[in-house]
Order: structure tokens, then sequence, then C-alpha cells
């Protein structure tokens, strides 16, 4: 009787690691990793975005420094925080073309290295795959 007990502990053993290994074993995709700051100031793409910025900003100061000897303090300030909404409409506007772009990249990575999922660096604290700059590459 004894014999039996072991020999179905075993069993039960090897059924449960089989469970375990099968399912673990049956998902193919991996986890990706990107880290958004080294694209951020290593992507040629996104410099030039940040330049497209500069120069927008360059242009708006340039033209209140222009307006402010013929403007009231009441008018110059005035025309200052239009400026500054405008350049806050091109800061988004070029951010947003920044995270399309890269969202469209990411979508096209995990496709290609069949990932099931692709994190931000910073939020993990080992392990996946890490594609930033693969990222970077395609963002030309």
């Amino acid at each position: 009787m004894k014999v039996t007990r072991k020999h179905l502990l075993l069993l039960l053993t090897v059924f449960i690691v089989g469970i375990l290994v099968s399912g673990c074993s049956g998902n193919t995709q991996t986890i990706g990793v990107i880290d958004v700051n080294k694209v951020m100031t290593d992507s040629p793409k996104i410099k030039q975005f940040q330049e497209q910025l500069n120069v927008r900003g360059k242009e708006l100061s340039d033209q209140l420094e222009k307006d402010k000897a013929s403007l009231s303090a009441e008018e110059f300030q005035k025309k200052q925080e239009a400026a500054y909404g405008e350049f806050l409409k091109t800061k988004q506007d070029l951010e947003g073309q920044i995270d399309a772009s890269i969202k469209q990249v990411l979508e096209q990575i995990a496709q290609e290295k069949k990932m099931g999922v692709i994190l931000y660096k910073n939020g993990v604290a080992q392990g996946g795959t890490d594609v930033t700059d693969e990222v970077i590459s395609k963002l030309q």
C-alpha cells in the first residue's frame, strides 16, 4: 500500500509540473522595453522636431523684441501672452507628432519581434528585450 501511495504522489507531482511547464511555455510573446529619454536625446528625427520648436520660439521672441518699443505695457503683455500661447500650441503639435511616430515604430517592432507588450524601461526592474536602439534607427 505504501508503494501505491508513493506512485500516486509521484504521478500527481509530474502531472502538476507538466501543467505548469506547458502553461508557461505556450506563450511565445516576449516583453520589450524602451528608454524614452535615450530616444529623445539620440534620435535625429526628434532632434529635428526640437530644432523646429526652438526656431519658432526664437521667431516669436524676436518679433516681440521688435514690437516692444512701439507698444504700451498692456499691449505688449497681451502680445506676449498670445506669443506664448502660439508657442505652446506649436509645442503640443510637435509633441503629438513625436508620440505618433514613436507609437508607429513600436507597433512595427512589436509585430516583427512578436512582442506582446513594450514597457518603459524605467518601470522595469529586470528583464525584457531592449528595443530602444531599434526605435532610434527606425525614426529616421
